[in-house]
């Protein structure tokens, strides 16, 4: 089964902020890993990748510079600031909440129809 855009819409910045917990990356990168750690069922569009790394630079949580990476090309990376580590540690704390409050009232609704 698909994950729906809509539910995980709201948090992509958090996506994004967790894979550069774990390591400096560029775009195509992040997207890869993504599309991989879901087994294929999350991959996130292009735009809606660079608009959220506009966001998400825009409000000091991660940073840019460019890389080298052989024959002479060059890649973006994003890297994340101290302030984004505080917020995606917020996010995945308000994540969690949200998740037990919507695992415990769908419960309800199941045990109401058992």
């Amino acid at each position: 089964m698909s994950i729906g855009g809509d539910l995980i819409r709201g948090h992509t910045e958090a996506i994004i902020l967790s894979q550069l917990l774990e390591k400096d990356s560029y775009g195509y990168e992040i997207n890869k890993t993504i599309s991989r750690v879901s087994c294929g069922r999350y991959e996130l569009k292009e735009a809606t990748l660079y608009t959220a790394f506009k966001r998400l630079e825009d409000g000091g949580l991660i940073r840019s510079y460019w890389g080298e990476q052989g024959a002479g090309a060059r890649r973006k990376y994003y890297a994340v600031t101290p302030l984004g580590v505080e917020t995606c540690r917020r996010m995945t704390a308000e994540w969690i909440e949200a998740r037990e409050i919507i695992d415990q009232l769908l419960k309800k609704g199941e045990s109401d129809h058992a």
